[in-house]
């Protein structure tokens, strides 16, 4: 052996030393970055943390999702960045806290576009790396600059914000208009049947829910009740588009088609892939495959769905021969919510299903329910399978992409969005020290302690009952042996309570919480 030989043996031992300590992420600048894998994230709607066999659930099953946290690492103490969807995608794409800015909360169908173009999201900071971007599924973050014209260019949208193409619905399935968008234009629109859509009044002559129930095939409980499509009724007038419009049944597989097409399209990578489905999200129409098989109703089914959707995407990703070079992540939005404005019999046929597993409240809530989701990553080679409970959030995809990538963020880039790859990645057992959680009131989770802020409003929200996690007092809780949070500490621990109310206040005067 040469010293030449022998000098080379020596560093490339040092190196994997190094990176098996996991000291490889810092201090060698990220080298691992070279490689640039795909990055596929599967964004669920309203799929709670109770609701995925691999978590815990028995009445329903989803053997595609348990595959991929055989495989890869399954998160106990995952969170979304709010307890509702738009506000949740919204810190997702940007590292920046929703309440951190007006307009995040729930959008209408027309809403504008509520992310500046031009600013560093986690679609731009990834082309700009070399990727090639995507959007496929629910968008929910508005669109335009002004009044929409469903009928000509519709900008800025996803491509103004780092996306290089999209195929979206423009906000949810019970909203309209129900049409979908890729990149500027409407899909199959006859320019001789122009859209119209508005939120604040009737536009033509199509039969709405409220007018006209017997045409309905399913009913909704409250609100819901607009214009009819495809024999559901939904929020907000729309007329116009017959050729355009979706049809509910075959929404998952309108969505996977693309998405598989986009993978396919860009598999000499790399490229970035934001996947959101609509699954679980009301109005819940499944696919005739799918329907009365889950035993559960609606709900159920299309959760099954949902497993089905994820499969469709491992199974391109295996044929393509891009496991290996792909991280694949599945996870939710925020918490499950059952009844949401249709009566799809979601609460009768729960058999004893919890769709939020041991956690209390679910979607809007303040509750662990509303933010602590499925969260599951896989990357083979690279990431051991196998269970972490690091406390991690969606939020630090942008920081913690950059690093992976090696791309730069400036200082006011992802102003929330902390680099915690380590964790991602399974090489850490600490993520995060604290995470805020978000609905009608902030809570500060700090290790097991949480803190709900004092709120005024209903403790539990109308019609759903939904438990929004709001007290006049506040609230405390230790998780350690209390995940449920039974057992209010408020009084015991007020000082503490005081502390950490403190601790919000000053995150919210800062403007920022990445150093």
């Amino acid at each position: 052996m040469t010293s030449q030989d022998l000098l080379l043996r020596i560093l490339n031992k040092l190196f994997l030393g190094l990176a098996a300590a996991g000291i490889f992420f810092g201090v060698m600048g990220r080298s691992r970055a070279a490689e640039r894998p795909n990055i596929v994230l599967i964004l669920a709607d309203d799929l709670g943390y109770g609701d995925v066999s691999c978590y815990g659930a028995t009445k329903v099953q989803t053997p595609n999702i348990d595959k991929v946290a055989e495989s890869g690492l399954r998160f106990l103490d995952a969170h979304s960045s709010s307890a509702t969807c738009t506000p949740s995608r919204y810190a997702l794409l940007t590292g920046e806290y929703p309440w951190r800015k007006k307009g995040t909360g729930i959008l209408p169908g027309d809403a504008n576009l509520i992310i500046k173009p031009g600013s560093t999201t986690l679609p731009e900071m990834l082309r700009k790396g070399g990727y090639k971007t995507g959007a496929v599924g629910k968008w929910h973050l508005g669109l335009g600059d002004g009044e929409i014209d469903w009928n000509t260019e519709i900008k800025p949208g996803p491509l103004e914000i780092g996306f290089d193409y999209s195929f979206i619905m423009p906000a949810t399935a019970d909203r309209v208009p129900c049409v979908f968008v890729e990149n500027h234009r409407v899909v199959d629109l006859d320019a001789k049947d122009p859209i119209q859509v508005s939120f604040k009044e009737k536009v033509g002559s199509d039969p709405t829910g409220q007018e006209h129930p017997e045409l309905l095939k399913m009913r909704p409980s409250h609100g819901h009740d607009m214009t009819i499509v495809n024999g559901i009724s939904r929020i907000g007038y729309m007329s116009g588009g017959k050729s355009a419009r979706w049809v509910d049944e075959e929404l998952a597989q309108t969505l996977t088609k693309q998405a598989v097409g986009f993978i396919e399209k860009n598999k000499d990578g790399p490229f970035f892939l934001y996947f959101a489905t609509h699954d679980i999200h009301v109005p819940r129409v499944p696919n005739a495959r799918f329907a009365g098989k889950s035993g559960m109703g609606p709900r159920g089914d299309v959760i099954l769905q949902f497993d089905w959707t994820v499969g469709e995407i491992v199974k391109t990703l295996r044929q393509l021969k891009l496991e290996d070079n792909t991280i694949l992540i599945v996870t939710s939005d925020n918490g499950p919510v059952v009844d949401d404005g249709y009566q799809d019999q979601a609460r009768e046929k729960l058999n004893g299903h919890r769709p939020a597993g041991p956690l209390r409240g679910g979607k809007y809530s303040a509750f662990e329910g509303g933010t602590r989701v499925p969260f599951i990553l896989s990357w083979p080679g690279h990431v051991k399978s196998g269970v972490s409970d690091a406390l991690i959030c969606q939020i630090d995809f942008l920081a913690s992409f950059a690093q992976l990538t090696g791309c730069r963020l400036n200082q006011a880039d992802g102003p929330d969005s902390l680099n915690i790859l380590p964790a991602f990645v399974g090489d850490s057992k600490m993520g995060r020290d604290y995470v805020v959680e978000h609905a009608f009131v902030l809570a500060l989770r700090k290790g097991n302690q949480k803190f709900i802020e004092p709120g005024k409003g209903p403790k539990f929200s109308k019609p759903t009952a939904t438990e929004t996690g709001i007290d006049p007092d506040g609230l405390f809780y230790d998780l350690t042996d209390d995940i449920g949070e039974t057992n209010n500490l408020s009084i015991q621990v007020s000082e503490k309570a005081k502390q950490y109310q403190a601790e919000l206040e000053k995150l919210r005067k800062e403007g920022r919480s990445r150093p």
